[in-house]
């Protein structure tokens, strides 16, 4: 399992976090199913945003990466986000992100344009699954440059980025530069899942890797580029499965950087809010739903956190076999977690009700194993 993770340079909100919260579910119920997981997330710690704020601070763009690198693992780890087995910096894979680039050149994949190197994308355009224009447009919104002059198709993504005064760079066969963003995860992800000598191995199975995740904003252009990179590396496809976390919006408007309109995990711990609260508030909607963060949606989480955890304070409570065999049937059905926690709701409402025979330790240890809710 593969999950593009952060670019370090702002902290982490809620829309990260529920993307986070997605796939700690996905790996807490393979791994609950009796399954070996690995698990590699990258930190692209080489990127325009990260470099324009450390400008704009006065910063250097190295200390300003550890530092939100750190904000994000301390607030991953108060949600209960379990780690990953692989965080892996994009600095800390150059040296085989600059060897994939260059097999890519020699094979033929690429072409050069004012000293940076593009991949050719044309190949791949059956996969595309929306329109020439909206693809166009999108491309330019997040981060690609349709319209630089010379390019053979306007979707052509930037695979290596001749060196811009004051920003970082390496020695390649491609001259000093940088890789672009999309090569950086399929060289990751092929890298650390398959083996470092996968350029050489010959794949045999369908799929490079089982699965490809990350918020719906990545659909395009990032999983697209990513996968037609990763198919021109090994000649294969590159993931069976794709999983995308829906958008976290606030006051009608997608959260974002941009937009100034962020709810920043760490804000809500510092102000004193229960991280457990905070899992459940973002578990009690559906995965892969667009949804708006309201004010309502923590204090409900509040009440219903603290009648759960009332009803594991008996020494008595409701049976516990039946709710542990619905709470594992509704996250088997697309991790349906709304109806999971309504399951845990009732639960409680049938202990509060005096009804008695169940097991408060099995019944809490299973919650925490599937859900991450320590309560």
């Amino acid at each position: 399992m593969y999950v593009c993770g952060i670019t370090p340079y702002d902290a982490t909100h809620l829309g990260h976090a529920a993307t986070y919260l997605t796939f700690d579910l996905i790996n807490r119920y393979l791994q609950l199913t009796g399954r070996k997981v690995d698990f590699v997330e990258n930190i692209t710690d080489i990127d325009d945003p990260l470099f324009e704020r450390a400008k704009r601070d006065n910063q250097s763009w190295e200390e300003l990466g550890d530092s939100q690198i750190a904000l994000f693992e301390s607030d991953m780890a108060a949600l209960r986000v379990l780690p990953p087995k692989d965080y892996v910096a994009v600095t800390n894979a150059m040296g085989s992100i600059i060897e994939a680039i260059e097999k890519l050149v020699a094979d033929g994949f690429t072409y050069e344009l004012n000293g940076s190197i593009y991949f050719r994308i044309a190949k791949y355009l059956p996969h595309l699954t929306i329109q020439m224009d909206d693809a166009t447009r999108i491309f330019a919104e997040r981060g690609g440059d349709p319209s630089t002059p010379g390019k053979e198709s306007a979707l052509d993504p930037i695979v290596w980025v001749a060196n811009k005064e004051n920003e970082p760079g390496w020695n390649s066969k491609m001259g000093f530069g940088r890789p672009g963003w999309h090569v950086q995860c399929s060289v990751i992800a092929l890298e650390n899942l398959i083996g470092k000598n996968y350029l050489e191995s010959d794949i045999q199975s369908a799929f490079a890797i089982d699965l490809q995740g990350g918020g719906s904003d990545l659909i395009f252009p990032h999983h697209f580029m990513s996968a037609a990179i990763g198919r021109a590396l090994t000649g294969t496809e590159f993931a069976s499965a794709y999983v995308h976390a829906g958008m976290v919006g606030l006051d009608g408007e997608k959260m974002s950087k941009s937009k100034g309109n962020l709810v920043l995990v760490s804000s809500l711990l510092k102000s004193g809010i229960d991280p457990m609260v905070i899992r459940h508030a973002l578990l009690s909607e559906g995965y892969s739903a667009d949804r708006m963060w309201l004010e309502k949606t923590l204090i409900t989480s509040e009440a219903r956190v603290a009648k759960i955890r009332s009803a594991l304070a008996r020494i008595e409570v409701a049976h516990t076999e039946k709710v542990i065999q619905a709470i594992a049937a509704h996250l088997s059905n697309n991790l349906d977690t709304p109806k999971a926690l309504l399951a845990l709701d009732n639960w409680a409402d049938l202990t509060e009700s005096g009804e008695i025979g169940g097991s408060v330790g099995e019944l809490s240890r299973f919650i925490d194993a599937a859900l991450g809710l320590a309560l």
